[in-house]
């Protein structure tokens, strides 16, 4: 199932934001209080054909900067010691029915794979955990990931 045909504003702004041409369908499924992208749910497989395993993406350049921010602070490392193991293997789980709900039964051939980002288990980016929460999703990383936003001062 494709996602609904993004308008030609969401088009070029998420071009901006991503720095090249979308590969897969998308919509834009949480906005900036100013109307900017902030989640995309991108379409389980790529314009080509390919498996899209990431099926909500952090395009927002604020929460962008911030998540980075804190992933490069070590927040990946850390969050797969303080969070549950278990609250990670359901996140997975929830986020993998979700991408797969949204491919036909009919479909033949190769399928995105994992949970979040594509994992399998533990963390692998709070960037995907964290838009995955934004967009209504339940999932203890994003929660983690929303509490410590704020301790990465600007640089």
């Amino acid at each position: 199932m494709a996602a609904p045909t993004p308008s030609d504003a969401d088009l070029a702004a998420v071009a901006l934001l991503l720095g090249r041409t979308p590969q897969s369908d998308f919509e834009v499924v949480v906005r900036s209080p100013l109307g900017e992208p902030v989640v995309l749910r991108n379409a389980p497989f790529l314009h080509d054909g390919t498996p899209m395993p990431t099926r909500y993406w952090l395009v927002g350049a604020d929460a962008l900067l911030r998540v980075s921010r804190l992933e490069a602070a070590g927040g990946v490392r850390r969050a797969e010691r303080e969070v549950p193991a278990a609250d990670v293997a359901a996140a997975h789980a929830r986020y993998a029915a979700d991408r797969d709900a949204a491919i036909p039964a009919t479909h033949v051939g190769p399928r995105p794979s994992g949970g979040v980002g594509g994992t399998r288990t533990g963390v692998k980016c709070l960037h995907a955990h964290y838009a995955f929460l934004l967009a209504g999703g339940d999932d203890a990383v994003g929660h983690w990931t929303a509490a410590h936003l704020d301790e990465q001062a600007p640089t």
